[in-house]
């Protein structure tokens, strides 16, 4: 086995996505920490399961207790056979096969504070008041770090105790700002503007720091200055004067927090806030988890599921528990009617209750670890009483919430035997089998989801890749590169609950794939679940849930940052009627003159790669395979004959050349066109957002232009079938013999400064149709195939030609191959929501306040939940859900002419027409 620990590299390969939310400095911390996990029943082993994917030093895992029925609910790594047995015991060598730089090893003796004082992190689940205090003032007292998670139904609990003095090193996670100056003012206030651009996004109290300043260089590399009201910074009367230029860049300042202990804080609580529409519940619920406590210190068990006697007991213990509170955690009165509730369910367990708490538990584990992102202070409650049957509908009773000793127990006694009849008969689409994909089809056998009649069918194209194994939970080591997605984790899932059916398919969908999901397909469906990581595919899947009518379940993660929605049928908008703004593009003149971020050089590298790798190849093919293209036919001959390499000394020359023109040749002929010095409009060319760059001169002693040089040849190698080379000192050799010619800047050469100049000298030329060359696609993952090689070092060179400071190669590769920042915690609690919904629609809930669309960011920590937007009605009532039900043929058997049609919507509809359209769109 592999291991984590101080000096233990990190694995970018399988941490990559998670290293772009916690950062290098926050992974080797937490690969330094040993965290004790007790009660693995379904929160405990959710919490587990995100730890270990998270990749802390060791996991330890407590549990004295034996599995029952009732834990098969959500406890996804125990199965039928495993009754009787040790639920630690039984669970170790299933977590230990998440990742293997995590030893997992189980404890199931008292007392735990003997062996909680070796972790750095203590979690309790399913445990007594009385435990969680003594091991609260234990570890407080011992510098260890506290968390107390608990689930009863569809309520949930947690707490945070990080210590007297803890410091979190970045409180968001979000990168830090920078902003281009165009003035700075020499007196008492040194107020700082910014290029109006874009809005730079500072505020005050945010710390900053300058570079690239002149004439005002004090500040140049001062420490951390404060933002004071309106951009103040400090006293510059001092100073030298502003000339121009400079760059102001945001600094992460760590922040001490204190906790109180569990005790002291049980009678002071502070809250979090879930949900504002509720913004009284936390503390009643404060008042309900001490009653339930008491409770079943007094009768050894938890309320009966949906006891009326027992519902009034535990009233009357909240009562008490709220009449002896002499702090600020006095409720002025009790909300008897949600403490009825809470004692109702309290003997549940529901599998998405315990994903969304399990997901936020885990993500304060890594806050304990790291001092990565804000803490919860320090009490957080959540219920989703909505997902009940509405008011008017059947009350559930204590007979048909009783259990029958069979592995939905845990959501009988909150919902009843009824629901569980019609989970069993659903049929589910899963659009992909990702993270978030991988989470559903966990919850939905738990749930007990299509697990008679009904069907689950899962479709996804890809196969299984190495940095998927950090979050998508259900694939293995030797799954990778072998496997597809959508069959792994149907058969992993069916592990876990043998009775549910579950399809697997390896189609895209899409216009191309409509004969496979046709209308019979679709009818068939009861809903549609999405686990998509892009916006087109997200609005085809929307458009066929409207034109079916089917409810879709939404949801994504960036990061931290989760969202879920539910579109519902006649009731809500869709997932197209409202999207986000497009994304900001680069302009063109910045990408090919005038970069001053790394983000440009980035993306002139992408550019690069595509027209020198890609687009040759895609040129050849097209002309050879549709010789009508002729404007190609300049292009082809370049490809096939003037620049066609026959051995790799000609890749390498090739690669020396163009090397040349790019990092030297071509800066020669900017500063040929536009000098260092020129004005332009009274103003200096080479100012605000335009840095004056240098030419570069090569070198062999240089790693980054040999890399340059190994990266590109090898490409070219490969798009021609050519055999390639790493050998560094043989490369050397044959670099020294290659002539490079001597470059000469020209007059009359035109550069264009603006994209209104280049469109006007591009106007007259057409679009170009692109054919794909699948083996030159750009793959950031593969680290042998030279992309990423060739993209870093292109970017470097170029960064360096501008002064901009370089990027290394984790930070180049998000953002050049676009990649989505993503963690296990955030996916497991999304997903958790997106649950919730779905047993509202199952149910056949009607009101639209039942439903709820959810946003969080785990790292602030912030959540916000509303009601979905009502679908928009028009003048006779028509939304989006609607249909004109026409007749083509009329009863005379002749087919509807056009006026015919017309006059329909004219008389009887009484509509007038505005356009007509014939065609398919």
């Amino acid at each position: 086995m592999a291991k984590n620990g101080n000096d233990a590299e990190i694995d970018e390969g399988l941490y990559s996505r998670q290293l772009y939310v916690l950062g290098h400095d926050a992974m080797k911390r937490m690969q330094s920490s040993n965290v004790l996990i007790s009660g693995l029943r379904g929160l405990g082993v959710e919490i587990a399961k995100n730890v270990i994917l998270g990749g802390v030093k060791s996991v330890t895992l407590h549990d004295q207790g034996v599995a029952e029925w009732k834990d098969l609910s959500s406890q996804f790594y125990l199965r039928e056979e495993d009754l009787g047995k040790n639920r630690a015991e039984v669970s170790q060598p299933r977590l230990a096969e998440l990742n293997s730089y995590v030893p997992v090893t189980s404890f199931t003796g008292t007392p735990l504070t003997g062996v909680c004082v070796f972790d750095q992190v203590v979690v309790l689940t399913n445990s007594s008041l009385d435990e969680q205090i003594c091991v609260g003032d234990f570890c407080h007292s011992n510098g260890i770090k506290l968390i107390v998670a608990d689930t009863h139904g569809l309520f949930g609990q947690l707490f945070c105790d990080f210590g007297e003095e803890m410091t979190v090193f970045d409180t968001n996670g979000e990168q830090p700002l920078s902003a281009m100056i165009s003035m700075i003012t020499k007196d008492s206030a040194g107020v700082v503007t910014c290029l109006d651009e874009a809005r730079h996004g500072f505020e005050s109290g945010d710390f900053v720091t300058f570079t690239e300043v002149q004439g005002m260089t004090e500040l140049n590399g001062c420490e951390p200055i404060e933002i004071k009201t309106l951009g103040d910074i400090c006293d510059t009367s001092s100073f030298s004067d502003y000339v121009r230029g400079g760059i102001v860049t945001q600094v992460k300042m760590p922040k001490k927090v204190a906790f109180k202990s569990l005790s002291s804080s049980m009678a002071e609580p502070e809250f979090l806030l879930t949900d504002f529409a509720k913004f009284d519940r936390p503390g009643q619920l404060h008042m309900g988890f001490q009653a339930l406590h008491a409770f079943e210190k007094k009768h050894s068990r938890l309320p009966k599921p949906w006891s009326q006697s027992d519902a009034d007991e535990l009233v009357a213990l909240a009562e008490e528990a709220n009449a002896a509170q002499t702090e600020s955690a006095k409720q002025e009165q009790l909300d008897q009617a949600i403490i009825k509730k809470l004692s109702c369910m309290a003997a549940g367990d529901l599998a998405p209750i315990n994903a969304f708490i399990g997901g936020l538990a885990a993500q304060e584990v890594m806050k304990a670890c790291t001092g990565k992102f804000m803490p919860i202070m320090q009490w957080l409650y959540f219920d989703a009483v909505e997902c009940l049957p509405e008011a008017g509908d059947a009350v559930l009773t204590e007979e048909e919430c009783v259990p029958r000793n069979c592995r939905y127990d845990g959501q009988i006694a909150v919902f009843g035997s009824k629901l569980q009849e019609l989970l069993a008969k659903q049929r589910y689409f899963l659009v992909g089998a990702g993270a978030i994909g991988c989470e559903l089809l966990k919850n939905f056998a738990m749930m007990g989801l299509a697990s008679g009649e009904g069907e689950v069918i899962v479709t996804d194209m890809d196969t299984i890749e190495k940095s998927n194994l950090n979050r998508q939970f259900l694939f293995r080591p030797w799954d990778v590169t072998q496997k597809m997605k959508s069959e792994t984790a149907a058969a992993a899932v069916k592990l876990m609950n043998p009775s549910v059916r579950i399809t697997g398919h390896q189609n895209r969908v899409g216009s191309d794939t409509e004969k496979v999901y046709d209308d019979e397909f679709f009818e068939s469906l009861d809903g549609v679940a999405n686990a998509l990581d892009n916006v087109d595919a997200r609005m085809y899947m929307d458009r066929r849930c409207v034109y079916y009518r089917k409810p879709l379940l939404e949801s994504g993660t960036l990061g931290t940052k989760g969202n879920v929605q539910v579109v519902i049928p006649f009731l809500t908008e869709s997932y197209s009627s409202s999207q986000d703004p497009p994304e900001k593009s680069i302009p063109i003149c910045t990408l090919k003159n005038f970069p001053n971020a790394i983000e440009h050089t980035l993306q002139w590298a992408r550019d690069e790669f595509e027209g020198l790798f890609k687009q040759p190849v895609e040129n050849a093919l097209q002309y050879l395979t549709d010789p009508k293209f002729m404007e190609l036919v300049e292009a082809v001959y370049k490809s096939l004959v003037t620049d066609y390499p026959h051995s790799w000394e000609d890749c390498v020359a090739w690669a020396r050349n163009h090397w040349q023109c790019q990092y030297n040749n071509n800066i020669r002929q900017l500063l040929h066109n536009f000098p260092p010095d020129q004005v332009s409009s009274g103003a200096p060319f080479w100012s605000g957002p335009k840095r004056c760059p240098h030419p570069l001169e090569f070198s062999t002693n240089n790693d980054l232009h040999m890399d340059y040089i190994m990266a590109a040849a090898n490409l070219l190698a490969q798009s021609y079938g050519l055999p390639g080379s790493t050998e560094r000192s043989a490369l050397t050799k044959l670099l020294q013999d290659i002539k490079v010619p001597e470059f000469i800047p020209k007059s009359g050469v035109k550069i264009h400064v603006s994209d209104q100049e280049l469109q006007s000298a591009n106007a007259s030329i057409g679009k170009r149709r692109r054919t794909v060359a699948e083996f030159m696609l750009f793959v950031p993952d593969d680290d042998t195939n030279f992309h990423m090689d060739f993209i870093v070092a292109a970017s470097n060179l170029r960064a360096e030609n501008y002064d901009i400071p370089p990027a290394d190669r984790h930070k180049s590769k998000l953002i050049a191959g676009k990649i989505i920042p993503a963690i296990a915690t955030t996916t497991a609690a999304v997903v958790g929501l997106v649950c919730l919904e779905l047993l509202k629609i199952i149910q056949g809930h009607t009101k639209l306040e039942s439903y709820k669309n959810g946003f969080m960011n785990l790292a602030l920590p912030f959540f916000a939940f509303s009601e979905p937007i009502a679908a928009p009605k028009h003048k006779i009532d028509w939304t989006l859900w609607d249909r004109f039900e026409v007749k083509g043929i009329q009863s005379n058997g002749e087919e509807m002419t056009l006026r015919q049609f017309l006059d329909y919507f004219k008389v009887i509809l009484d509509l007038g027409d505005e356009m007509t359209f014939i065609g398919k769109d």
